[in-house]
């Protein structure tokens, strides 16, 4: 077994050598949780606080409401055949939309509980939802057993059920391996789940126990998770990202984190990890490939530190750039075959002026330079 792998602290001379620049923001009435572009660049897709699903016009920045979930939209994503969308809510619904019109085609239930992260399968076949609440199953509040299956991954064309899968819930992070073949799935305690889409077997399970803790103030729980993941561009590697232990959970301030795993091989084997240099304190909510490039963004909410969106170097893991964007960062996207990088996110909500509350979601477009 080869030693882990970190972040060694230096200068960085390849072609990963990369910066985001801003450009501009786009404002919306109410938090954005999610987000994905359509394919003619023109345009982005935002699931927000508000239970709405907005089509955003990038240049202009005028947003019209689409369609509505009964409790937070927590996803979205763009079917590029199709020409349609899926998204997803606190609702436990997904619901698939029309791009151009909103007109709903369909609605299915898909959990009881919310719908945490939702992802389509890169060749658009699949849609993947995860769920789970946090219930204590003993003395020592370890997540009591799922009520019901915690993963579910539906024909994206049709709506119809393929597989529903287990999990120890709350799962908090689903994704899709570059060939569609493989599901992940990552939960509250660390645990990653990965099965065969062909069959709907798990295929590897492993447990990190970097991405959890026991808070020890105010909150006497488990609390942390791994919230985001993406499988490599080669499919061997998984990374997943959150936020590692605390001291006051309360605060958010648990290390910036993440891990990366050589999931096919047996026992699973972590390769690398951020180093703790390069590394402050908050939840990271965002972790994803550049289409191009050999690098990945993390992003998230800043406790303490210096940045909450940065860009690591996919081969050596080595922070190349990093920004403070001034907002939580809850979803991203990138533009133009990876030119723009779209962060969506709130701040503060305002008190009302004149009877309104000030837009408090917002999308920052970066450039990378």
């Amino acid at each position: 077994m080869s030693a882990i792998q970190t972040a060694a602290p230096g200068p960085i001379r390849t072609s990963a050598d990369v910066k985001l620049s801003p450009i501009k923001t786009i404002n919306l009435p109410t938090a954005v949780l999610a987000i994905d572009s359509h394919s003619d660049n023109k345009h982005l897709f935002a699931a927000c606080f508000d239970g709405g699903i907005y089509k955003v016009d990038v240049e202009s920045g005028t947003h019209r409401l689409f369609g509505k979930h009964e409790s937070y939209a927590s996803g979205v994503q763009y079917l590029t055949k199709s020409g349609r969308l899926v998204s997803a809510g606190y609702d436990g619904k997904l619901l698939w939309l029309d791009a151009e019109s909103g007109r709903q085609i369909r609605s299915v239930k898909a959990h009881k509980f919310w719908s945490w992260k939702m992802r389509v399968s890169p060749d658009g076949k699949l849609v993947g939802s995860v769920t789970g609440q946090y219930a204590a199953g003993g003395y020592k509040y370890e997540p009591a057993s799922e009520r019901e299956p915690s993963v579910k991954v539906y024909d994206a064309e049709s709506g119809v059920l393929r597989w529903s899968l287990p999990h120890v819930p709350p799962v908090l992070s689903v994704a899709f391996s570059p060939d569609s073949r493989y599901l992940a799935a990552g939960n509250l305690m660390g645990e990653v789940r990965v099965w065969d889409m062909a069959a709907g077997k798990q295929s590897a399970s492993w447990t990190t126990p970097d991405f959890t803790c026991w808070g020890i103030i105010k909150s006497h729980c488990y609390i942390g998770g791994i919230f985001d993941m993406t499988f490599s561009p080669s499919g061997t590697q998984l990374l997943v990202a959150g936020m590692g232990p605390m001291v006051d959970p309360m605060a958010g301030n648990g290390k910036q984190t993440w891990q990366r795993f050589a999931w096919r091989e047996s026992p699973s084997r972590k390769v690398s990890e951020i180093a703790e240099s390069d590394a402050g304190h908050g939840l990271m909510e965002v972790v994803r490939n550049h289409p191009t490039l050999p690098v990945f963004i993390m992003a998230g909410r800043l406790a303490q530190g210096k940045w909450n969106t940065a860009i690591f170097d996919n081969l050596s893991g080595r922070l190349v750039s990093s920004v403070d964007c001034g907002m939580r960062v809850t979803d991203a996207a990138w533009i133009n075959r990876g030119d723009q990088l779209a962060l969506s996110g709130a701040t503060s909500q305002e008190r009302k002026k004149d009877g309104k509350c000030p837009d408090f979601g917002h999308i920052k477009l970066f450039k990378l330079s």
